[in-house]
């Protein structure tokens, strides 16, 4: 899809990024604006500041994206502000921890509809505009290692987001070879919230579970979106992409070199 097929250049390439406004969501969209794309973020609250870079900022449209209706016309409106939708990368997610013992279906089916479904309906609606195109369009669903090693406490998300990938992997293949589908694995993520999640060190001590040594930047993650979105991956479709550094070091084997005291 890209007219620059050996580099990652998105000049005249619009790009839509739900949950843009901060965190993981706000680097991807740096990125692409940094690499000359037009881009769309989105959230559910009007942000005090947009990601920007280089002089150029993205735009923004407040919407609940759990509403398939929400959802349908937020791709809408990117597609007649810019002409064309390229890229939709599914970011918006996540969920408080919970007790799956006495979590009630009112929070489930919330963390399910943000995780899940309104990646779903976004999809969806971006295919409608991207299989027209001559050039098609890729979506880039974010997802969590969760999908793959819960943790406690996170029965909903981890369901969810093992839902988003077998989304990934369904949809891949029904709307190849104009749109490409695929899927990012993210790890532990240094964000501005990272002591609220990691500790009060600031994830010191997570971080060495991880064989590379480090939490993930956002910048690590927003780069294999640009390479997913762009003409270096043509025939990648129906990816699962692992960024997290390695994965852990399973625990018998931290136990085992650095035992309790007795």
């Amino acid at each position: 899809m890209d007219d620059h097929p050996h580099t990652m250049d998105f000049t005249g390439r619009v790009v839509l990024v739900t949950g843009g406004t901060r965190g993981l969501g706000a680097a991807i969209a740096r990125a692409f604006l940094a690499s000359g794309a037009d881009v769309m973020v989105c959230g559910r609250g009007t942000p005090t500041a947009l990601p920007s870079t280089g002089g150029r900022e993205a735009a923004f449209r407040a919407a609940d994206l759990r509403d398939p209706a929400a959802a349908a016309d937020l791709v809408a409106a990117t597609a007649e502000r810019f002409g064309r939708l390229d890229v939709l990368v599914n970011n918006a997610g996540g969920s408080p921890d919970a007790d799956a013992a006495t979590v009630s279906p009112r929070f489930v089916e919330k963390v399910v509809a943000l995780n899940l479904l309104a990646p779903f309906y976004t999809a969806q609606a971006a295919n409608l505009v991207m299989r027209e195109q001559p050039d098609g369009g890729n979506v880039i669903n974010i997802g969590s290692v969760s999908a793959h090693t819960p943790q406690p406490g996170t029965a909903a998300y981890s369901a969810a987001k093992a839902g988003l990938l077998g989304l990934t992997r369904a949809l891949a293949l029904e709307w190849a070879p104009r749109v490409r589908v695929n899927h990012i694995t993210a790890g532990l993520i240094r964000t501005e919230n990272a002591t609220a999640l990691y500790g009060e060190d600031d994830g010191a001590a997570v971080a060495d579970l991880v064989p590379m040594g480090r939490l993930a930047e956002p910048d690590d993650v927003a780069r294999t979106c640009l390479w997913l979105a762009c003409g270096l991956s043509s025939y990648v479709n129906g990816a699962d992409l692992a960024v997290h550094g390695g994965g852990e070091i399973p625990a018998r084997y931290t136990a085992a070199r650095h035992p309790s005291p007795p």
